[in-house]
């Protein structure tokens, strides 16, 4: 990569100055990706930047600030070209400190006019000079939490009141460690073996997942254009993300309702427990035609068609296509704020606030409600979200109860044996239990 234009410091500025005007990390990243033609090294250093300053923006943001008197009065791009520097300086141990001035400094003469150049070069000197300031500076206990994990103040006195102290400084700080690559293997097409086979033969390095039986986990390599990526022999998804469909305890010859199902990732594993022949089939609701497009395009990929119906429906209004007690099994994976997948989307932390949880609950709810009448007597159904706060979860679980005594709540099973001591019979994974996504899980039976 010759010129400046092209190089992953760069091309990073360039999205993160996108991404801090609402445009989605992983959208803007696989562009790039997409656009430029890049070594591995040049990707992971892309990525890295990328995903690192938005994670810790918070302490970059506190360390920058005695050097610039009115940072929001800058260019996007020159505030982001700065945050960037800090992050390298600090987090990225093998580039050395000159190489990462240096680059700034070019990159701020080559986009920006000659005052540009010496601003940038100015303020890189006296950071360099003064040193950066110490976070016990910082008076407020939960206020010096925040910069020093970069989270919200709200999240973590919730998160606190929740669960106490510890767990939720464990659970801030496994935020910022790099989420793994994980995958679940396509039993319609394939096995665990197969595809470990498959993908250490492409050079992969690939181990079992500790948590779920159809997880593999890469830890060096890209999945990304692999020929058993293309087959369908397995998809990208969460470890926690897996455990979901095995709760539903779906049999072959089953009628299932995927309520909320877009992309369709626990669609089509749903899909890998049908038998089309016995009668086995799910229908996959989304509320949105494009998402509706996806789902049918994931079902294909997978080889699991014959089984998927995708449908654009509105999960609150199944009672106007489907009769009562339609469905053996049923799925509400629902909306929710999104809170276990910031080590995936980091931009979530800065993007949410507690009333979107109170907000959502109200959405929830209106699903479970919705879907209940469609269950078959003796059926299950699960719900299941990617977040971490009660709110969404056993709040919900506790008031769909208690206005439908129809049901009863049943122990979430896992084949791993997970939390085998919980007192709970739901299911609650954080993000620091197996530094996978945080995830929610419980179990209903139509009595």
């Amino acid at each position: 990569m010759s010129t400046v234009d092209n190089t992953p410091r760069w091309l990073a500025v360039a999205a993160l100055a996108k991404i801090k005007n609402g445009a989605y990390s992983n959208l803007q990243l696989n562009q790039l990706i997409n656009e430029h033609r890049m070594d591995r090294r040049d990707i992971n250093l892309l990525t890295n930047m990328v995903y690192g300053v938005i994670q810790h923006r918070l302490t970059l943001e506190f360390w920058l600030k005695p050097f610039v008197r009115h940072p929001h009065q800058l260019d996007p791009w020159v505030r982001e070209l700065l945050l960037s520097a800090l992050y390298q300086w600090q987090y990225l141990n093998k580039i050395p400190q000159r190489a990462v001035f240096n680059e700034t400094i070019e990159i701020a003469k080559v986009k920006g006019h000659p005052g540009i150049r010496r601003f940038v070069t100015g303020v890189l000197h006296q950071m360099d000079r003064s040193g950066l300031p110490a976070f016990d500076t910082i008076e407020d206990p939960d206020e010096r939490l925040s910069v020093t994990y970069s989270m919200p103040v709200w999240l973590i006195q919730e998160l606190r009141q929740q669960l106490g102290a510890t767990k939720m400084e464990a659970i801030i700080a496994s935020l910022n460690q790099p989420a793994k690559q994980s995958l679940r293997v396509n039993t319609a097409l394939s096995t665990v073996s197969d595809v470990t086979t498959a993908l250490t033969n492409d050079g992969l390095t690939v181990e079992p997942s500790k948590i779920s039986p159809l997880g593999l986990v890469v830890t060096d390599g890209q999945t990304i254009n692999t020929e058993a990526m293309r087959y369908g022999m397995f998809t990208v998804q969460d470890e926690s993300a897996q455990l979901v469909v095995p709760a539903l305890n779906v049999q072959p010859g089953d009628q299932v309702l995927d309520a909320c199902a877009a992309p369709g990732g626990k669609t089509t594993q749903i899909a890998a427990e049908l038998d089309a022949d016995a009668g086995g089939e799910v229908v996959a609701l989304d509320i949105h035609a494009n998402k509706v497009r996806l789902i049918g395009q994931n079902a294909a990929r997978m080889h699991v068609a014959d089984r998927v119906a995708a449908t654009e429906l509105d999960a609150r209004k199944v009672q106007t296509q489907f009769d009562d007690e339609s469905f053996d099994r049923i799925l509400v994976d629902a909306p929710c704020s999104g809170l276990g997948l910031m080590r995936r989307k980091p931009e979530i932390r800065y993007e949410k606030q507690l009333q979107d949880s109170l907000n959502l609950q109200k959405i929830q709810l209106a699903i479970l409600a919705a879907v209940a009448p469609t269950l078959k007597k003796g059926g299950i159904m699960t719900y299941s979200t990617c977040t971490i706060l009660q709110q969404e979860n056993q709040d919900v679980i506790a008031k769909f109860l208690a206005d439908h005594p129809e049901f009863e709540l049943q122990t979430t099973p896992t084949e791993q044996d997970l939390k085998a001591d919980r007192t709970d019979k739901t299911l609650s994974i954080y993000p620091d239990d197996y530094l996978s996504d945080g995830f929610f899980i419980a179990c209903l039976r139509k009595k």
